[in-house]
């Protein structure tokens, strides 16, 4: 049996080996910054330095509100390398939920870039270091004033924290998900064996999502096998830009959400670059539709990579492979599976009650293995409702085929009980979303109060297209069971989506919410 205090490789040995191994080869493409792995590995322990010199010590916690940017790559290895905990923000947030992070963290000091004086402000950390400030707490200034001076790797043991990694908070506070060196070097792992096999320092992985959460893990993968980053130069997402640097550097694979890349497949710059070097398209953090999944699939070829997996299990759940992605539909075709378990996971689908329900029954998601993070930092009430006889409860509902294909329903928090009947609206979004006039759609329940709820369809159309509501409910008809038929359709420009890029259900039902809720739609 494994013991808690077992010894553990400090995560921050992985930047070291490829600093050994490949010390000219390119670390980080930044704009026109290129940093080598010497280079990049040398900047790390100069930070390291400042960081000791201000009295942070193993287990104090750091946080970070950065734009994507080599100097974030280094707090977070600096972080690891002085058995620190990295607690990064999403850059989009406003100052009082990066102040709210600052203080359920109990962040000691604060790495901040210049473009967010508010946010340092709001956060009332006494010790800042602003990147791009120009003054005595330049963090460039500050690094290279400290080159040259090696710093040893903290001693970590396997459930040492080495990065909170916060939780979207769509429903409340976010909650610091608490990683671990041993969780994160078996998650490296594993993404290595099932997302990206045969990854060698010949690759080139190209960020398209925030280094904060799950392309952050993704960077640390390209770290273990010496691969080099190529960061866009723009603070916004420029699917033009991206196809550029595709073609430049020969980049073999990237992490994204379906809905970027959506917008990379449809952007008519795709066409103006060659892509021929993708091996593995990897996308996560929310469904993809199988109208978008095809058109991907006919773009770019067999190099989607679909894996299902929250922050608290590191993205670590499920993989479906590129030979398991079809263009084309068939009678032995699963269009709407996540795919099988990842290497040394299990998951178990469990009724309200706990126990573990047949092949094809919907139930909760649940999973144990090494990828499950340590629990939630400081929240022994989250702690109790996340985790039981030892399974992480995912929220998400789906069940198992016989071949133990997992298909999700949706979330937990998406159902809604109309006239009686369970309604999951993934299964009507998926059945709206083939037709030819839609481009996006949010199915959510609404209070009514003949029904108690009701389906509300928000739909996005394709641009030239015209639809009625009207329309598409007959469309629908003798595709889904009348209960699950949508009583209101509305359209509007665009969905709402999170920082990370995801449609929201909680942000949808409060923007119909402030125009009058399911009446505003009729």
């Amino acid at each position: 049996m494994r013991r808690s205090s077992q010894r553990v490789m400090n995560l921050a040995h992985m930047l070291r080996q490829a600093a050994r191994r490949h010390p000219g080869g390119i670390a980080f493409v930044h704009r026109d910054r290129v940093l080598s792995w010497a280079e990049l590995d040398d900047r790390v322990d100069a930070f390291v330095n400042v960081l000791a010199e201000r009295g942070v010590a193993k287990g104090d916690r750091v946080l970070v509100q950065s734009r994507n940017s080599h100097q974030l790559v280094e707090t977070m290895f600096a972080c690891f390398r002085i058995g620190a905990v990295w607690v990064p923000t999403n850059f989009r947030q406003t100052p009082g939920e990066v102040a709210w992070l600052a203080q359920s963290s109990g962040a000691q000091l604060m790495v901040c870039d210049a473009h967010f004086p508010d946010h340092s402000a709001a956060c009332a950390i006494p010790d800042v270091i602003a990147i791009g400030s120009g003054d005595d707490a330049d963090y460039d200034g500050l690094i290279d004033s400290r080159r040259g001076r090696p710093f040893r790797d903290a001693d970590v043991e396997h459930d040492d924290p080495c990065w909170f990694f916060y939780t979207s908070g769509t429903t409340g506070r976010p909650k610091a998900a608490v990683l671990t060196h041993g969780q994160m070097a078996f998650v490296i792992t594993n993404h290595l064996c099932d997302l990206m096999p045969a990854t060698t320092d010949r690759d080139a992985s190209l960020v398209v999502a925030p280094l904060t959460h799950g392309a952050g893990v993704h960077l640390l993968t390209q770290v273990a096998r010496g691969a080099k980053t190529v960061l866009p130069g723009g603070d916004r997402f420029d699917a033009g830009e991206a196809w550029a640097l595709v073609e430049r550097w020969g980049v073999t694979n990237m992490f994204t959400v379906p809905t970027i890349l959506k917008l990379l497949v449809e952007h008519p710059s795709i066409d103006q670059h060659d892509h021929g070097s993708l091996r593995h398209v990897i996308y996560a953090g929310a469904p993809m539709y199988r109208a978008d999944q095809k058109r991907a699939l006919a773009v770019l070829g067999p190099v989607l990579v679909q894996y299902f997996g929250l922050g608290e299990v590191t993205g670590a759940i499920t993989v479906l492979r590129p030979e398991d992605h079809h263009a084309e539909d068939g009678p032995t075709i699963k269009p709407a599976t996540c795919g099988r378990e990842r290497t040394g996971m299990q998951v178990s689908i469990q009724n309200v009650e706990g126990r573990e329900v047949g092949a094809g029954e919907t139930g909760e998601i649940c999973v144990c293995g090494p990828a499950v993070f340590a629990g939630y930092h400081d929240n022994d009430e989250a702690n109790a409702k996340a985790f039981r006889d030892g399974w992480f409860r995912t929220g998400d509902l789906g069940h198992l085929d016989a071949e133990g294909d997992l298909f999700i329903t949706g979330r937990a928090s998406d159902m809604f009980i109309s006239g009686g009947s369970n309604v999951y609206p993934r299964e009507i979004e998926e059945k709206i979303l083939t037709h030819e006039a839609i481009d996006e759609v949010a199915v959510v329940g609404m209070p009514d109060p003949v029904w108690g709820e009701i389906g509300v369809a928000v739909c996005v159309l394709r641009p030239d297209i015209e639809l009625t509501d009207v329309a598409l409910v007959e469309w629908l008809k003798g595709r889904i069971a009348s209960y699950k038929l949508p009583r209101r359709v509305i359209f509007w420009d665009s969905l709402p989506k999170s920082g990370y890029g995801k449609v929201t259900k909680a942000a949808v039902k409060q923007a119909l919410a402030d125009r009058g809720g399911a009446d505003a739609a009729a």
